[in-house]
């Protein structure tokens, strides 16, 4: 099939001014091999790229592209971002660039909503690319701060389908176990790991499918843990609960579960319901359900008000019949979510 044909696959880069996103962006250049990889950057200024650039490919004042000496392109996009990114798109079906794959990082201060939207809403945009997950960036060392005073390190954390830590090695044990655990508190969905140095590791960043409707849901605690940066394995712990302190960050994680099938239109009432209420709030949200009469499993997610549903593989004959369904938003009133979908499974 020729790849021009085809939707290309998408990974957003996040994180907070300084979190290391300019050195994961280089990793991952290293380490593509013979994929070809598209860096857009939303801002302006320089890549910061450790490859040697090769030539100017564009005279638009808003998008400047260069080609890198291993085969990839670099974008940097001072204008209308949803533009610049079909514009890409048409010349790489002209046969002008050549690249396989995009990878977008967003300024230090950026909420990662409008960006991730662009991919669903955007007719140019949407047609063309295909989202295949969001990395966000954690400083150890500033984290804490910058969650404490900015509202978007929060939003950038809750969007995340990865979570990487960076500046292990300049924070202590204890100061990384406490921000893992506000981690998990704001983001109960996202697995939590060092940032990769390992080619191997880095390039499965590239491959995270996590905004595809498959049979991945990884909302069980089990799930939620990387590995300790000083090489010790964690269990997927709740976060602890100290007396004096408050967890009071506007993002947080929100899991339901049922033990049983529900009824579709009950449940989609609930949906609805929650979208009507929350949808501008809800970050992010991901869920599969058994549905009576139903032999497939439902799966859907969505990012605010946009959502997507499908039927996937039979539920096996050994397998439980039961729903999970994590929710990541901002101010979310969690006692009477929970109410709405007992009801609605009752």
């Amino acid at each position: 099939m020729n790849p021009d044909l085809t939707l290309i696959p998408v990974t957003i880069l996040t994180g907070f001014l300084g979190a290391g996103k300019t050195t994961l962006l280089n990793r991952l250049l290293a380490a593509s091999g013979e994929t070809r990889i598209a860096v857009v950057e939303n801002e302006f200024g320089a890549v910061g790229i450790d490859s040697g650039l090769i030539a100017d490919a564009t005279g638009r004042p808003d998008i400047t592209v260069v080609e890198l000496a291993n085969g990839c392109v670099c974008c940097s996009v001072r204008g209308e971002m949803s533009r610049a990114l079909a514009d890409l798109a048409e010349r790489r079906a002209a046969g002008e660039l050549h690249f396989d794959r995009l990878l977008l990082e967003t300024t230090g201060v950026a909420d990662p909503a409008p960006v991730a939207q662009a991919f669903f809403v955007d007719e140019g945009v949407r047609d063309r690319y295909v989202l295949d997950g969001i990395v966000t960036l954690v400083d150890c060392v500033h984290a804490e701060r910058q969650l404490d005073e900015q509202r978007v390190a929060a939003a950038q954390i809750g969007f995340a389908d990865r979570l990487l830590l960076t500046k292990t090695d300049l924070a202590d044990a204890a100061q990384i176990d406490a921000l893992i655990a506000r981690l998990r508190q704001i983001n109960a969905r996202a697995p939590i790991a060092p940032s990769p140095t390992a080619a191997t590791e880095v390039r499965a960043l590239l491959q995270l499918n996590a905004f595809h409707l498959d049979e991945v849901l990884e909302v069980d605690p089990g799930f939620l843990a990387g590995h300790h940066p000083n090489g010790l394995a964690r269990s997927g712990q709740a976060a602890p609960q100290t007396d004096g302190h408050s967890w009071n960050d506007d993002v947080s994680s929100l899991v339901l579960s049922h033990p049983g099938a529900v009824d579709l239109e009950k449940i989609g009432a609930f949906v609805e319901d929650l979208l009507e209420r929350y949808g501008n709030d809800l970050l992010r949200y991901k869920g599969v359900l058994a549905v009576q009469q139903r032999a497939e499993r439902l799966i859907f997610q969505g990012v605010h008000r946009i959502a997507g549903f499908d039927y996937g593989r039979p539920w096996g004959e050994a397998e439980e019949r039961a729903g999970r369904i994590v929710m990541i938003g901002r101010r979310l009133d969690q006692p009477a979510i929970r109410a709405a979908f007992a009801a609605a499974c009752a």
